[in-house]
């Protein structure tokens, strides 16, 4: 079923923004990203929406993990300092939801995720203005999830004299 949807007029647009942080607060999420949505299809390239709506979509990080459509928006954000810290958003909110999610694999996951997240909080320092210390805080927090939990490591690497013995697909070479 198709509908026409209703547009949202301009004026509307700082309520509307405080309604997103609402339902983000209550964990609706859904209702969130649709209420930016609708600012966007009437502003484009309204920047705090654009943020909103990649918070909005990470928060849905807790029931389903598909980080594209946050990074689409990703790519829609403005600044240098805003890109690396929203990045490290998205592979901050991907770790500690391998982290809630479990199963085999999870702890390696979680630490590349979250290094993935300090790579970019650290760019992002280097872009901050004085007295904004946002990536600072959020690198501290992954730092602790990682050094708290002992689950959380890179995964093993293989013994060199172990690695000549494995074919591409990961199958060990009969002896010849």
């Amino acid at each position: 079923m198709h509908f026409e949807l209703k547009s949202i007029s301009e004026e509307s647009i700082p309520e509307a923004l405080a309604k997103v942080e609402r339902y983000r607060l209550l964990n609706e999420p859904d209702l969130a990203e649709s209420i930016c949505l609708d600012i966007l299809a009437i502003v484009p390239d309204h920047q705090q929406a654009l943020i909103s709506l990649l918070l909005a979509r990470t928060d849905q990080f807790q029931s389903h993990v598909d980080t594209k459509p946050a990074q689409k928006v990703l790519a829609q954000i403005k600044g240098d300092y805003e890109r690396a810290y929203y990045e490290g958003i998205i592979w901050e909110r991907l770790g500690n939801a391998r982290i809630r999610h479990g199963g085999a694999g999870a702890g390696a996951s979680a630490y590349h995720a979250l290094r993935e997240a300090m790579d970019d909080y650290e760019r992002a320092m280097g872009f901050a203005t004085p007295g904004n210390d946002d990536a600072i805080l959020r690198w501290n927090t992954c730092a602790r999830v990682i050094m708290q939990n002992p689950d959380i490591r890179p995964a093993p690497e293989k013994e060199p004299a172990q690695e000549w013995e494995l074919d591409e697909a990961g199958s060990r070479i009969a002896d010849a």
